[in-house]
């Protein structure tokens, strides 16, 4: 190659290099910061302001297509999205592409800022543009790092609450087609159980018991509560436990008389301490136990449990920010009653005031729940019922958002269940039904079939919780009672619904100042 070819050369192969360096020479440090944001909301775009135009048009042509890629799996395949929601394996995959998108982004903006600023720049100038960059990058890393723990969250609660079919021992539990498991279940029970084991409590009691019976293809929910003083708590007759308590649980040679250590709420710890294993090998052998004896009572299977440890009940309702709901009646917090006449009596802190749509806070909404002094157990089953319905109601988007950690964290702690991970994407699905659709209550007849708990009326209940479910009508609404309850010193009555109907929630958690 000749002298003067060479020289041709130098002379024409730098134009575009030049032109990119003129531009940079034009363009001001507050120009350059400006078009960094731009470079910031729409990845490579600097590349091409800067005259990377192929690296340019590739990264942005990458970002649309995972944008657009992520539209359309969270619009058209939502199953799947349910799935990776559950599923440890992929959540731990999920926070390392978050990850690693996060510093990607961090990388083209810093490479566009050093393409775009200019080639001469004074000190203030260099310092502005670096720090305007510094803030662009924290204001990615933060909602990356966010997003990262939420998702690591999400796999924590999974893993710790809902362990795998393999990793878990249930004796009751049914086995499921994992890819349609409501196919053969036009209705799911779940054994809600609230278990009191606060300090200075001998082990653990279910101070509340509850069945939540599901039609699996609308969502429609039937809640039925169970009086925490019940007796002679039956057994199936295939049951290894009828043998010991042939005639229900209680103990025939202390006669007709109250046995507060075979009440309902004494099964769960007393039963597995008197016969362990009974049933079979179990994670939660009290929980087993109830499931067999509950269904017996009122004349289901009891497919699974869901357990809440009720002393870290109140972080679940801080998480969510709180439940709003109607107090018909001063509710009592605090208190123990030790019987009539005695003068041990533990007299209530406060009490919770009557009023429509009050906002609780996890303390208040736990004793909502949960307050007894003075009051029903009816009263305080409805209460916990509608408890029940405002968590629900709770459960917004904006909420599950924005304090996601804090519930995955309340809920790891107070939660224990044997529903398997690998049908939780279904449950997700139920859930959302439930969410929209009807919610009521089975009225079990208390005047009639358990006017104390020493003998109750089990056929009785069960044929109206048979009755309540094959029901086709939309739930009775609440009527005046024909013997209405009054206060000393009140006037208003207790509306309810009819001896052994059903009532809508939102009748029966409606705002009507009334008896408990």
């Amino acid at each position: 190659m000749s002298r003067s070819t060479r020289a041709a050369g130098r002379r024409s192969a730098p134009r575009g290099s030049r032109s990119r360096h003129k531009a940079h020479r034009a363009r001001t440090a507050s120009k350059a910061i400006g078009l960094t944001l731009v470079s910031a909301l729409i990845p490579g775009s600097g590349f091409v302001m800067g005259g990377r135009t192929k690296l340019g048009a590739f990264i942005i042509t990458l970002s649309v297509g995972l944008l657009g890629l992520a539209a359309y799996i969270g619009l058209t395949h939502r199953d799947s999205v349910v799935e990776l929601a559950v599923d440890p394996s992929r959540l731990l995959i999920a926070t390392a592409v978050v990850v690693l998108l996060g510093f990607c982004w961090i990388c083209i903006v810093v490479s566009s800022h050093k393409l775009l600023r200019p080639v001469s720049v004074s000190a203030v100038g260099r310092l502005a543009g670096s720090a305007f960059v510094g803030l662009l990058c924290f204001g990615i890393a933060v909602p990356t790092t966010v997003a990262a723990q939420t998702v690591m969250a999400q796999r924590d609660l999974v893993g710790n609450v809902f362990q795998s079919e393999g990793n878990s021992k249930s004796a009751t539990r049914p086995k499921v087609n994992k890819k349609d498991p409501w196919a053969n279940t036009p209705r799911l029970n779940i054994l809600l159980l609230g278990a009191d084991d606060g300090v200075g409590r001998e082990g653990t009691r279910t101070d509340t018991v509850m069945v939540a019976s599901i039609d699996t293809k609308t969502g429609d929910t039937k809640l039925i509560s169970l009086s925490r003083n019940f007796m002679r708590m039956p057994f199936p007759e295939d049951s290894p436990l009828h043998k010991f308590y042939p005639t229900g649980f209680w103990d025939p040679d202390l006669g007709n008389v109250e046995q507060s250590e075979f009440y309902l709420d004494a099964m769960y710890r007393n039963i597995p301490l008197a016969h362990p294993h009974v049933l079979g090998p179990s994670d939660n052998e009290g929980a087993d136990v109830l499931k067999v004896s509950v269904g017996e009572a009122m004349g289901l299977k009891i497919d699974y449990y869901m357990q809440v440890n009720l002393q870290g009940f109140e972080q679940i309702i801080d998480a969510l920010g709180g439940i709003t709901v109607n107090i018909n009646y001063k509710v009592p917090i605090g208190g123990d009653y030790k019987g009539p006449g005695s003068a041990d009596d533990i007299l209530p802190s406060r009490y919770l005031q009557p009023g429509p749509n009050q906002h609780l806070n996890g303390h208040d909404g736990l004793w909502f729940a949960r307050g007894r002094y003075g009051l029903s157990d009816p009263s305080r089953q409805e209460r916990q019922r509608c408890t029940i319905h405002a968590i629900v109601n709770s459960a917004n988007p904006s909420a599950l958002v924005t304090k996601y950690q804090q519930i995955a964290s309340a809920s790891k702690k107070l939660l224990r269940t044997d529903i398997p991970q690998e049908i939780l994407p279904a449950f997700i699905d139920l859930g959302m039904k439930v969410k929209n659709a009807n919610v009521s209550n089975v009225d079990l007849d208390k005047s009639k079939n358990f006017p104390s708990g020493k003998n109750p009326n089990y056929e009785a209940m069960r044929e109206i919780v048979k009755n309540a479910l094959e029901t086709k009508t939309k739930p009775v609404a609440s009527t005046p009672s024909s013997t209405p309850t009054k206060k000393p010193g009140s006037t208003k009555a207790t509306t309810k619904p009819p001896a052994g109907g059903t009532e809508n929630l939102k009748d029966a958690c409606a705002y009507h100042p009334v008896n408990p």
